[in-house]
């Protein structure tokens, strides 16, 4: 009785195979040394992107394509300049103030008086004060560091300024160019994959920006509210508490909620029924935006989830901070539209037209 052979495989690697493997350790190490350099290239495209509208717009009434975007980025620098002027000073002065809130409460706790009874420590921290080591951890050897790091601190702010230079430049050339974002998609894109990828950011970025115009009015008018709000219950630091509730309008559902607990912690401290009012207007607040506010500004319009919103923003600060939180939702439209192409394209393949 002969036994069968084994049918044997062959691997054949060829040195096209090996070239491809090459090519793409060679496109990993030059991510990552390059890294800095792709975020401020893709902060540039967002940039660039978010003021395209009204390019457009301007461009319409036959205004030439340069002195309309020069004209959009003086208008951005004067309007920026205005802020800080009127609000920059107010804003210091509350944010001073309120670091002095909670010493003094240990002096005139009122209506707190029987909680730190129960819990003499806190008093006790509050008599003290605050100090960056018991706050954060590790602040102390941070303050020391910046404290003994002055040449290191300044070379960090001066590379942090040459990128904003260099991003802002290029969103200025991108925005000047007809088309030059699409231009520079196909400068990048492998031939083959040129057309689709410039549709993919088409597609994209009509949601990108109408998601940038979304947040942009509705922290506007929760600030404002906010502002207005707190104004009337007399509160100091209505300006500041209302910028902060503008600036956590960016994370959906947790946002409003972080911006309410200092709102509602220095309403406490006036005493237990103006606590419970301004408890009770950020609950208002809340309710606003999530029937009525959201769903017509964001919701409709848009359709990016909200969870995915909260995950993309949290990756983007884990990876590039900053950055990354600006740059998280952008690409994360990006990402759904590439799942939708790829769903459809199963589908496609499953059930042929």
């Amino acid at each position: 009785m002969s036994l069968a052979p084994h049918d044997k495989t062959m691997v054949v690697i060829t040195s096209g195979t090996i070239a491809r493997a090459l090519f793409a350790v060679v496109a990993l190490l030059a991510a990552y040394l390059l890294w800095d350099v792709i975020l401020l290239v893709l902060a540039a495209i967002v940039f660039a992107s978010a003021i395209e509208p009204m390019t457009k717009a301007l461009v319409a009434h036959r205004i030439h394509r340069t002195i309309a975007v020069l004209f959009i980025y003086m208008m951005i620098v004067l309007v920026l300049g205005a802020v800080l002027f009127f609000f920059l000073p107010p804003l210091i002065d509350d944010i001073s103030q309120l670091t002095q809130v909670f010493p003094k409460l240990a002096t005139d706790p009122g209506f707190l008086g029987p909680f730190f009874e129960k819990f003499p420590h806190l008093l006790e921290t509050f008599k003290q004060g605050f100090s960056v080591g018991e706050v954060l951890p590790g602040g102390a050897d941070l303050a020391a560091g910046l404290g003994t790091s002055v040449v290191n601190t300044a070379s960090l702010l001066f590379r942090g300024l040459i990128g904003f230079v260099l991003m802002v430049v290029l969103s200025f050339y991108l925005s000047v160019q007809e088309d030059g974002i699409e231009n520079f998609l196909r400068l990048v894109s492998p031939g083959k994959h040129e057309s689709y990828l410039v549709d993919l950011w088409q597609r994209s970025r009509k949601k990108i920006g109408l998601w940038m115009q979304g947040q942009l009015l509705l922290g506007l008018l929760i600030g404002v509210f906010v502002y207005l709000g707190l104004s009337v219950f007399g509160i100091k630091y209505a300006l500041l508490l209302g910028i902060l509730a503008a600036i956590f309008e960016i994370i959906p559902v947790f946002g409003p909620i972080m911006a309410a607990v200092p709102g509602v912690a220095v309403g406490f401290t006036y005493s237990l029924t103006t606590g419970l009012f301004i408890l009770a207007f950020y609950i208002i607040i809340q309710q606003f935006e999530n029937h009525l506010i959201y769903p017509l500004v964001v919701r409709k319009i848009i359709g990016i989830p909200p969870l995915l919103v909260i995950l993309a923003l949290v990756v983007g600060a884990e990876i590039a901070g900053f950055l990354g939180i600006i740059l998280a939702v952008p690409l994360a439209t990006i990402l759904v539209e590439l799942m939708s192409d790829f769903e459809k394209h199963k589908k496609s393949l499953v059930h042929p037209a």
